[in-house]
């Protein structure tokens, strides 16, 4: 039975106060009866969130928290006491502990912070932590041009966006990157443009062809710097012409100009100028 997370479990018996559910192992944990419908028979499987109650004994409930055991999520705190800061978890029953060692800065009630969800090796206990470094993977990542990822927003900054990337890695997404409006906590899909030398990670919400037009675009730059400021191929040459300097469709080619253009960074005609 894994604490803090989903697990399918089947009902042993009923009592007064709810039901008894057992995993594979006999191993037993009990539903309170304000989770029955009223519809659920012996032997029933269903899925429960299992989580430890304030005496730290197992519980099962068919609610939803905002996040299980080895997430990051913005949860808002409800109340400060002596122990540390209480956020709202999602469960009617069970706020989550964020004790004061593992704040970074004095959380106060009524604000949000991005923490991650875990079990104390201590205590046993679920808890959080608002010191994001400890959790996150310190390995070089490992990723591709145009990967898919999973991006958790976490902090504005002047030049963009810090960010989580797949619950794993830091990255930035940096404000000329970004085509809509995004917010603290919330989840985006994103690709990787680059794996930086320390890591981190830049990445776009961009979709694949705006990337694409992107990377033909700075490519154009490139050999407009490397020739002296001009080139001969425009949007008038032939597709075999484009595709062996560029290595791309001619579709892509005149939409990388037209981008490049509306920048202010060339001039097109017979010949395409950098400005």
């Amino acid at each position: 039975m894994k604490i803090g997370q989903y697990n399918k479990l089947t009902i042993n018996r009923f009592v007064d106060f709810g039901a008894y559910l057992i995993d594979d192992e006999d191993n037993e944990v009990l539903m309170p009866k304000r989770y029955l419908t009223g519809d659920e028979e012996l032997d029933d499987t269903i899925e429960v969130f299992v989580y430890n109650d304030s005496e730290n004994r197992p519980v099962a409930t068919t609610e939803h928290p905002h996040a299980t055991v080895g997430q990051f999520c913005l949860l808002r705190v409800k109340a400060v006491n002596a122990v540390g800061a209480f956020l709202d978890w999602g469960l009617v029953a069970k706020d989550l502990l964020v004790p004061f060692r593992e704040q970074r800065v004095r959380m106060q009630a009524g604000r949000s912070y991005i923490v991650y969800v875990h079990i104390d090796p201590s205590s046993g206990r679920i808890v959080a932590s608002a010191k994001l470094d400890r959790f996150l993977n310190k390995t070089n990542p490992d990723y591709y041009h145009r990967q898919k990822i999973d991006v958790l927003i976490v902090q504005q900054l002047e030049i963009g966006y810090r960010i989580i990337v797949d619950g794993k890695h830091w990255g930035m997404i940096y404000n000329n990157e970004l085509y809509q409006q995004v917010n603290v906590g919330e989840h985006h899909m994103g690709f990787v443009k680059q794996v930086r030398d320390d890591g981190k990670i830049d990445v776009t919400l961009a979709k694949i062809e705006k990337m694409r037009i992107d990377d033909v675009a700075d490519e154009i730059l490139n050999y407009l710097q490397e020739n002296g400021g001009t080139m001969t191929l425009s949007d008038k040459s032939s597709p075999e012409d484009i595709l062996n300097t560029f290595n791309c469709s001619k579709k892509d080619f005149k939409k990388a100009l037209g981008l490049l253009y509306k920048q202010h960074k060339v001039t097109l005609g017979d010949k395409v100028k950098l400005v």
